[in-house]
């Protein structure tokens, strides 16, 4: 390996030697100059990895050496020597001018450490993650085999998360493979854990060995502060936001705001028209479909129809939860970037209002979108690239503008969550059933609908899940870990087209166990 090359910049290198000698043992190879000129003529002739660079030297001093630096070679890292630990120095360093600074007299380990830092630093912390994260996966796989309850299931879920994230920073080490296989078999045991208890959640709603569902987010998280005199409660329903895209957003926010977070289990299927119209009324379909029949129509596959009652489904939980708002519910659904831009900009208008809902749309758009999209797919290939994808159109987006000016209102809780998540399809599940049944790929109901019991969850009673009983004979199919259903018609051709898409509606960590954040501005 190339030894790296270093620069020291100082008009009096000579009291400098000891440092020099000792870096030169450590195996960096190291260039001297004793004033500005010199150094302008050494990194023009020569590539450096780093230069040391005295702030104070006879003739052309410090800052106005490194601004030559900088023009002839910016991405050069340059750490100044000072004899002052001036403040604005400090901000120099932190503002990215130069990458580091130290105060004379500096000792050998001082100089050593900001090479390691600076010229090393991601392969030695690639390298302890590669060792923590080896050291967890042992302990994950250990956990995978003790039949995990739901809130260790959590726990599990948010530990691969976050590697993850981390190794999305570390991608030279090439344990992201490892860590996908290690998620598949989590999911494997998980479709396990929901299949064998979701219908006693659903019957137990509040029970210790329950955990929190779909149907009481909104009264737990957010009817409670509508009660407290003069807040302005803002709620924001991410549609199909994973826990891993929250984390990438959130780095945005904490700045902002004071964040607190909990988790709670999504409801089966895992698709829009089911869960968001749960989160909203605070009842299962089968309970909307039973109470508020005219709230309940449309396609399942059509989430314009079977969700265009979302407003007054959340009035009606208000009204049966008797709270009474200071003025009407406000609701906005944003669908495309106009929408969140007039909200950005009209967002003043809302500090006063009690009760303001937001549905914001574009996360799942990305989700469908890649599907059809191959720019989108060259975008976002993977895992790590669609939570890049996530960040940047976060970091340029409306609703981070919304945010940072709510963060300057009084008196204000914003809570965020979303109805489910989704899951990157992989594997086709052949499906045989009528004509008639509905269209999704992660679960479907229909006439005469069967598929390997491996691959999904076969609901014969549509109310043992709380879900619409559409008809005698109708059954429904709900996909578990990463498969999708294709029919036997043209099937190498559907499994293909589908295969590697972002889908939601079955069972997975990720579309079931799901973020709800409370903040309040700092």
């Amino acid at each position: 390996m190339d030894k790296k090359k270093l620069l020291w910049v100082d008009d009096e290198i000579d009291l400098l030697r000891s440092h020099i000698i000792f870096l030169s043992e450590k195996g960096y190879e190291v260039d001297t100059a004793m004033n500005g000129s010199d150094a302008i003529a050494a990194v023009k002739e020569k590539s450096y990895d780093l230069i040391f660079l005295d702030e104070m030297m006879a003739g052309m001093g410090g800052l106005e050496t490194l601004a030559q630096i900088k023009d002839i070679n910016q991405n050069i890292p340059v750490v100044m020597i000072t004899k002052s630990e001036e403040e604005t120095l400090m901000n120099d360093a932190i503002g990215g001018r130069i990458s580091d600074y130290l105060t004379k007299p500096v000792n050998p380990s001082q100089v050593l450490l900001v090479c390691k830092k600076i010229l090393e630093g991601k392969k030695i912390s690639g390298q302890y993650a590669a060792k923590d994260y080896l050291q967890d996966f042992n302990e994950i796989s250990r956990a995978l085999s003790t039949n995990p309850d739901f809130a260790e299931w959590i726990d599990l879920y948010l530990k691969l998360v976050n590697w993850e994230i981390e190794l999305d920073t570390h991608p030279e080490i090439g344990l992201h493979q490892t860590l996908n296989d290690q998620k598949k078999e989590a999911n494997k045991e998980f479709s396990k854990f929901v299949e064998k208890n979701y219908r006693g959640w659903i019957n137990s709603l509040g029970d210790a060995y329950t955990p929190t569902l779909t149907t009481e987010i909104t009264e737990k998280y957010v009817l409670k502060h509508l009660k407290n005199e003069g807040t302005s409660v803002f709620y924001f329903v991410l549609d199909c936001l994973r826990m891993d895209q929250w984390m990438v957003l959130e780095k945005h926010l904490r700045d902002l705001f004071k964040i607190e977070k909990e988790y709670y289990y999504g409801i089966l299927p895992t698709s829009t028209p089911y869960a968001r119209n749960a989160l909203f009324s605070g009842l299962f379909p089968s309970e909307i479909e039973k109470y508020y029949p005219d709230l309940w129509s449309g396609k399942d596959d059509d989430e314009n129809s079977m969700n265009k009652y979302e407003k007054e489904l959340l009035q009606l939980l208000l009204d049966r939860k008797r709270i009474k708002l200071r003025n009407d519910l406000k609701y906005i659904k944003i669908i495309d970037p106009e929408v969140g831009r007039n909200f950005e900009q009209n967002i003043l208008s809302y500090k006063n209002n009690h009760f303001t809902a937001i549905v914001v749309n574009f996360l799942d758009m990305i989700a469908h979108g890649r599907s059809d999209s191959d720019i989108l797919k060259e975008i976002a290939p993977d895992e790590p690239a669609y939570r890049s994808l996530t960040n940047s159109w976060f970091m340029h987006s409306s609703l981070l503008g919304t945010l940072k000016s709510i963060a300057k209102m009084d008196k204000v809780k914003i809570v965020i969550t979303t109805d489910h998540g989704s899951i990157r399809s992989l594997r086709g599940a052949k499906v045989l059933g009528d004509r008639e049944a509905s269209t999704n790929l992660r679960f479907k109901y229909g006439r005469n609908l069967k598929v390997d019991d491996k691959h999904a969850v076969y609901i014969k009673n549509a109310q043992d899940y709380k879900l619409p009983k559409r008809g005698v004979t109708i059954n429904y199919i709900i996909a578990k870990e990463d498969y999708y259903f294709v029919y036997p018609t043209d099937y190498h051709k559907y499994l293909s087209h589908y295969k590697d898409t972002f889908q939601h509606g079955g069972i997975s960590l990720e579309e079931m166990i799901l973020p709800v954040i409370t903040m309040e501005p700092k």
